[in-house]
Formats: structure tokens, sequence, C-alpha cells
């Protein structure tokens, strides 16, 4: 039960925003698997750091295994046992599995309508979250996780830079940044 009450009128939140949201939060898992990832060596990316899930790999696999158990509770379909990361053979075939969660993600999004966004249709425990706690908690989970990557990668001699939303919407505001 959530014992915290969101005093947010049905107005104040729309699905094209939370859908810029999750654009900013593809973007930068693209970032690091782009610009970060490529420069880390087989055995860099197996190792563990004693520090989160253990190794760049695990903490990878976590994400793509929350991000699949939430948008299955979105969906209301069984949501799959999480992949152990040993039953990734290679970095493709990590990448190749996350491509797919995310194209499940952007077709639940697509699908979004602002009046969804106050649905409570999760079981149990999850019985009193809104859709709209849901999506900015994947995506606050993600930035998390993400920013351990971050500090992974960085003790392991990769140069990373910062995740901001507001750099990302700098980037991709049609006037640019604002004063």
């Amino acid at each position: 039960m959530c014992p915290i009450e969101f005093p947010i009128e049905r107005t104040a939140m729309n699905a094209d925003a939370f859908r810029q949201f999750y654009d900013y939060h593809f973007s930068e898992n693209h970032k690091i698997w782009d610009s970060y990832l490529p420069l880390l060596s087989d055995e860099d990316f197996l190792q563990d750091v004693g520090y989160s899930y253990g190794s760049v790999k695990s903490q990878i696999v976590h994400l793509i295994n929350v991000e699949t158990a939430w948008f299955c509770e979105l969906r209301g379909v069984e949501i799959p046992g999480g992949r152990d990361p040993a039953s990734f053979t290679d970095r493709s075939s990590i990448r190749a599995h996350w491509d797919e969660v995310e194209g499940s993600m952007r077709a639940y999004l697509a699908g979004l309508r602002d009046e969804m966004l106050f649905l409570k249709p999760f079981p149990g425990e999850d019985e009193n979250l809104t859709v709209w706690q849901v999506l900015l908690h994947v995506v606050n989970h993600g930035t998390d996780h993400r920013a351990q990557l971050l500090r992974m990668m960085s003790d392991l001699g990769v140069r990373t830079g910062p995740q901001d939303f507001v750099f990302y919407a700098y980037e991709h505001s049609e006037t640019g940044k604002n004063d």
C-alpha cells in the first residue's frame, strides 16, 4: 500500500509529457550503449566491481528485468522471470534484448492516454499505485542505475558525461536553451 497521497489534479499531467520523458530515458540508455560501452574491454564489462549489482553486465541486465516487469504490469500481462546475466552470451545479445524491451515500452507509451495516468491497474502490494507513479518510477530507477553504471565505467577508466534531463531538453527543444 502506498502511504503517501499525491494531491495532483487530473488535468496537471498528460501522456505527451511522459512520452517526452521516456524519449529522454531511451536516449540516455542509447548513450550508454553507443558512447561508453564500446570503450570497455570484455574483461571490464564482466568484472565484479563490488558495487551495486557487481558488474556492468549485471547492472544492465537488472535494468532490463525491472523495465520488463513494470511494463508487463502496466499492460496487464504475466511478468516473465528475470533474465540471468549468464543467459546472455555477449553484449550484442543483451543489446538486442534491451532493444526489444524498449520497443515494447514505446508501443505501450504510443497508446497511453491522459485518462490512463490515474488508473490503478496493479495487483497485490502495488494495488494503490497509479500508472503515472509507475511511469515516473521506471525513469527514476533508470536514472539511478545509469548513474551507477557511469560511476562503474568511470572507475574502469571510461570518461563519461552527465545525464541531466535539462541537457536533453535544451538539445531537443525547438528554441534551444531558455534563460
